[in-house]
């Protein structure tokens, strides 16, 4: 079973196979616009102008699962992202990371991954799948990890396409 099983939605309700992805190394993110995390944005957009040459994706999906800190609409939220954090990489529309109406996608994403730290549920804005040219999540990433401290793993994960 891969990412490539699944799809998701632009903010403007554009449906994306993430088979569009295949051959490709994808983080996966949930974000929010008004956690303390935020910052973040700046160095995800560092990570996605200084490899998406060599194949990486980055693909945004916005949750208002934390203290209510993605309040915004869709379009509110994109622009927000792209005006106050110059957001360029791939967002998508809001979601649930955690529950029974979580995304497909973060069902898929919390059975593949959940040692140590991680359990089957998404602790915060901000935690990140790394996965590799197969669609197979290799990675995951705490919300507290800055995008600069995993960089090696993403440049792991690329030599490998």
């Amino acid at each position: 079973m891969s990412l490539y099983k699944y799809s998701a939605n632009k903010p403007n309700g554009e449906s994306v196979s993430m088979e569009d992805y295949k051959g490709k190394v994808v983080l996966v993110v949930n974000t929010a616009t008004k956690c303390g995390f935020t910052p973040q944005f700046a160095g995800l957009e560092k990570l996605h102008q200084d490899y998406k040459e060599r194949g990486l994706v980055i693909l945004g999906f916005p949750c208002n699962q934390f203290l209510g800190q993605e309040p915004v609409s869709n379009d509110k939220m994109e622009e927000t992202c792209q005006i106050n954090h110059g957001v360029t990489f791939q967002l998508m529309e809001k979601i649930d990371v955690n529950g029974s109406k979580a995304h497909p996608i973060y069902k898929f994403l919390k059975t593949k991954i959940k040692s140590g730290l991680f359990s089957s549920r998404i602790k915060w804005n901000f935690e990140k799948f790394l996965i590799d040219g197969n669609g197979k999540p290799i990675k995951r990433f705490s919300p507290k990890a800055k995008p600069a401290s995993f960089e090696g793993e993403i440049i792991k994960a690329l030599k490998q396409l």
